[in-house]
């Protein structure tokens, strides 16, 4: 490529949801970055996701929240369902400001907003990473293709299969939850109200999260062994066989799925870390702290680490100072959502009928002023104060 860079400030590994976000972020507090992604194309794939209150309040930061909105669509409330369709919990927002609702977007839709905010970031795609060489005060980036570029900066945004931050912690680990998932993206839907669901029963969960445009985001998560083969080749027939005796919905959505818009992905996370900061190369997003989607906080936490980057960078320097303030302010909040979320999904995937009784019975048993206390601490994000606990 002509024009390829052989040098440049902050170089940003990885040009999904944490990368763009870090991208803007940095343009926010006037430094220069380049985004290397590994994908040859931007393409409009993947599902679904839900932006919770906390995700929402950061990208406020980041000056883009309203666009956000108006391509998702505003939750008004989650519920937990047994298997026949009754509620077992339900979580409303944790402000009476609507605008703090939780939003549901298409990835591809959010994909489009961020990279359309981007004014001065270059983006060079099929760029996929091979390691680190530091040089003096700098760091190389070699790539698979042969290339390479030296940065100053860096901030690794890749995912959780991360060669760099496999590079940088040998002992970094990834984890198999012991479930598999399907997602998909329904059309021709319109359920009444504004309000996602998931259903948890013996053979499963399934999850409906309405989207805009009458689409609908679903999400099927069975206990299985780690790459089934099985797995892998289920269809929609197979998954309207397993979840048959769930309520109507389930069925419904995944009748009105293509079976080409299904996607297929084990569970995985990534055991907590002991660093994100390493002097002038940073760690972020699912590179840091993937975590199971049992919370739905995975995209969340990668927004909120773009806000508290920019921040920091903002309002810290040098730039490895910057880098090891927000690990300070990342580390405990992360850490503490990947071991919940673990935890949650082991209880949420229970398959014997006395455990799923009993765990019903006592997650409709906890307050409701207990449950919105826990949700607030959740997603209430503020740089000076949530972004630490």
């Amino acid at each position: 490529m002509d024009n390829f860079p052989t040098k440049v400030d902050f170089a940003i590994l990885g040009g999904g949801i944490a990368g763009l976000s870090a991208a803007i972020g940095l343009e926010k507090c006037g430094a220069k970055a380049t985004v290397f992604e590994a994908a040859p194309a931007f393409k409009p794939v993947g599902a679904g996701l839900v932006l919770a209150p906390n995700a929402i309040k950061a990208y406020e930061y980041l000056g883009v929240h309203e666009k956000v909105i108006n391509a998702g669509n505003l939750l008004e409330h989650f519920n937990i369902l047994s298997q026949s369709g009754k509620v077992i919990t339900s979580t409303l927002p944790t402000s009476t400001e609507q605008r703090w609702s939780g939003c549901s977007i298409h990835r591809a839709d959010l994909h489009d907003v961020l990279l359309g905010e981007l004014q001065n970031t270059e983006i060079y795609l099929g760029k996929r990473t091979l390691n680190l060489e530091p040089r003096g005060e700098d760091q190389i980036v070699h790539f698979e293709d042969g290339s390479k570029v030296v940065a100053q900066h860096v901030v690794v945004a890749e995912g959780i299969h991360s060669p760099i931050r496999s590079q940088l912690l040998l002992e970094s680990r990834e984890r198999y939850a012991g479930y598999t998932c399907w997602r998909g993206i329904a059309n021709g839907l319109n359920f009444q109200g504004n309000h996602s669901s998931e259903t948890w029963g013996k053979n499963g969960r399934f999850g409906i999260v309405p989207l805009n445009d009458n689409r609908v985001y679903w999400f099927a998560v069975k206990n299985a062994t780690a790459q089934s083969e099985r797995m892998r080749l289920y269809t929609k027939q197979d998954l309207k066989l397993n979840f048959k005796e769930y309520h109507p919905q389930v069925i419904k959505t995944i009748d009105s799925t293509r079976q080409d818009h299904i996607f297929w992905n084990d569970i995985m996370d990534l055991k907590p870390l002991s660093s994100y900061a390493f002097d002038k190369v940073l760690l972020m997003g699912d590179a840091a702290h993937a975590t199971t989607p049992n919370m739905g906080q995975g995209a969340c936490m990668a927004i909120e680490d773009a806000a508290v980057l920019s921040h920091c960078l903002h309002t810290i320097s040098p730039v490895s100072n910057a880098f090891k303030q927000f690990e300070k302010m990342r580390m405990k909040r992360t850490r503490g959502i990947v071991t919940q979320s673990w935890s949650l999904g082991k209880i949420a995937q229970w398959e014997h009928p006395i455990g799923i009784a009993v765990r019903n019975t006592l997650f409709r048993s906890v307050p409701k002023a207990l449950s919105q206390k826990q949700l607030q601490k959740l997603t209430d994000f503020r740089l000076d104060r949530a972004s630490v606990e």
